[in-house]
């Protein structure tokens, strides 16, 4: 009757465990972290059409969860839930944070929710705490860029264990993506639904293939990173002290400003039409066309040309 009664204990034990590669992390049972996202979002960095004002480049609040296998709160290349929709689209965190509570309670993939300050410009760092279980050590987070459709950075599934220990500390550079429920091509476009909706795919400096997307830049081979996360472990007598928090404004940021400068070259419109011919009768005269600037160079990129042509040309309608 003993050996039953264990044998059930343990039966039902291992089918409440989460099932996944990660079931195999033999380190201790708990570990926390100090977790720091660093906004790079620079004008340096990131020129073309840099939002300046209403509003201003910055980043939403971080939203996270330390988890097994059996979660995800985002994939590459797989449809966004409808709670990364609403945090993408509008930092929005409601749905989303339902969604993990479920996960939570119906399967026990969801460790601990964690979430960090937003910040209020495109460079500077907001920080919070994390702990993971040894049958949770998959990370998650998401943070929305403000402004933009549905554009994000995150992390999918990190994981924190390396069988029979934790990592002490990890850095990872942060690209954009495209939550791919809205069509819009620049951070202020308007709100345009993507019907039918599209998977999450990482933004390129040649993908999307159009030159009006904001992180268009055809003569880079890669953009640079526009954020950072560092998650570092905390020593066991830890007194439980937040991580340094600092918001720093762009112009004060000088070590992000000077990790890289994109060049960005001058961009004009087509020509108009010729003017009409100016000039005395059966005398040659001249006319002129005109084009307009779409977008400043900027570090250094190729210059305006001239804005004007002139050429020669035979009045009309004379007497």
């Amino acid at each position: 009757k003993v050996i039953w009664t264990l044998l059930v204990t343990i039966l039902g034990y291992a089918s409440s465990l989460p099932v996944g590669d990660d079931s195999i992390c033999t380190a201790e049972e708990l570990a926390k972290y100090s977790i720091i996202f660093t906004g790079k979002w620079s004008q340096t960095a990131f020129p073309k059409q840099y939002p300046l004002y209403r509003p201003p480049a910055q980043w939403s609040s971080m939203l996270g969860v330390t988890h097994s296998s059996d979660y995800s709160m985002w994939k590459k290349n797989e449809y966004a839930s409808n709670g990364v929709r609403d945090f993408a689209e509008k930092g929005e965190a409601w749905v989303l944070m339902k969604e993990i509570e479920e996960a939570g309670e119906k399967i026990q993939s969801v460790h601990g929710i964690f979430s960090a300050p937003a910040i209020s410009s495109g460079t500077g760092q907001t920080s919070t705490e994390l702990e993971v279980h040894s049958r949770h050590p998959l990370v998650s987070f998401v943070v929305r860029i403000v402004p933009s459709p549905d554009w994000f950075v995150g992390i999918d599934s990190l994981n924190l264990c390396e069988d029979d220990h934790w990592m002490e500390e990890v850095s990872v550079d942060l690209f954009p993506y495209d939550a791919g429920t809205d069509s819009g091509f620049t951070f202020s476009s308007p709100n345009f639904a993507t019907i039918p909706q599209d998977t999450v795919t990482e933004i390129t400096c040649s993908s999307p293939s159009h030159p009006a997307n904001s992180f268009y830049y055809p003569k880079l081979k890669n953009l640079p990173p526009i954020a950072q996360v560092t998650m570092v472990k905390l020593k066991k007598n830890h007194l439980g002290l937040p991580a340094p928090y600092l918001s720093v404004p762009a112009k004060s940021n000088e070590i992000i400003d000077s990790v890289s400068e994109t060049p960005l070259d001058c961009e004009v419109s087509q020509w108009s039409s010729w003017g009409l011919c100016r000039g005395l009768c059966r005398k040659t005269g001249t006319k002129i066309r005109t084009r307009f600037v779409l977008l400043q160079p900027a570090n250094n990129g190729m210059p305006c040309p001239n804005l004007d042509e002139e050429t020669r040309c035979e009045p009309e309608n004379c007497v």
